[in-house]
């Protein structure tokens, strides 16, 4: 069995005297869809937000590959390969489409390689190419999510982190999104997803994390979890 890419172990952050992660531990194989679930409140942005070095952790571990990441800048956690697509997608007004696309790209240097990466961004999600000299902040919120996600590939990570992929979208982009990032995972990138719309995550992964006030409550493969009777009564209303 192969090691995991991130590996998450004993994990306490908060903010200000507010404690909001205790003990979490969770493994993200390489390859892998892997989900994180729970209602709102749960916790779920806060660990994104302690794993891409928005906020410093009180305690525990964050491993990429082996390398310690806990307390490092974002700017370290970027460039080691952890690319952080955040809840309310966070474009920049005024930027067209192309050049927020790019910003992705800001801390790489093979520039021909970015162009090649760029041209894939746009090939997965050809509403972009069309608006590619808009200003990224007048499409519509399915359109800004793509540009957010096509923003964190530019990176070219090791591991992209969605936060709330489906928030105040259709289902139809929903299903538009979901297949596109299973297209983006076929290449070899391993996406962690947290998402309060359990069913969508559980489809689109492979493995899956519950958390329930800061703590990690249930774990296991999507299959099982989707078919849990304490999820589906908490979570799917069934």
């Amino acid at each position: 069995m192969s090691d995991p890419l991130l590996q998450i172990e004993g994990l306490q952050a908060g903010y200000g005297d507010v404690q909001v992660l205790w003990d979490v531990t969770i493994r993200v194989m390489p390859g892998e869809i892997t989900c994180i679930v729970g209602s709102n409140g749960a916790g779920k942005t806060t660990l994104l937000r302690t794993v891409s070095g928005l906020i410093q952790p009180r305690a525990g571990s964050i491993r990429l590959q082996g390398q310690e990441l806990a307390g490092e800048t974002a700017d370290a956690v970027l460039g080691a390969g952890i690319a952080h697509v955040p809840e309310g997608r966070r474009l920049f007004k005024g930027m067209s489409v192309r050049d927020n696309l790019l910003l992705g790209a800001y801390l790489r240097r093979d520039r021909q390689e970015v162009e090649q990466d760029l041209e894939f961004v746009l090939d997965t999600f050809p509403i972009l190419k069309e608006r590619a000299h808009q200003d990224a902040t007048t499409m519509s919120g399915g359109e800004q999510q793509m540009c957010a996600i096509g923003r964190g590939i530019m990176s070219r990570p090791k591991l992209l982190m969605i936060d709330e992929l489906s928030l105040g979208l259709a289902p139809r982009l929903v299903d538009t999104l979901g297949e596109a990032l299973q297209a983006v995972n076929r290449t070899g990138l391993t996406i962690l997803l947290v998402e309060q719309d359990v069913i969508t995550a559980l489809e689109l992964a492979s493995t899956g994390f519950v958390i329930e006030t800061g703590r990690v409550t249930m774990t296991g493969s999507a299959d099982a979890l989707a078919d849990d009777p304490r999820i589906k009564e908490a979570y799917m209303g069934l």
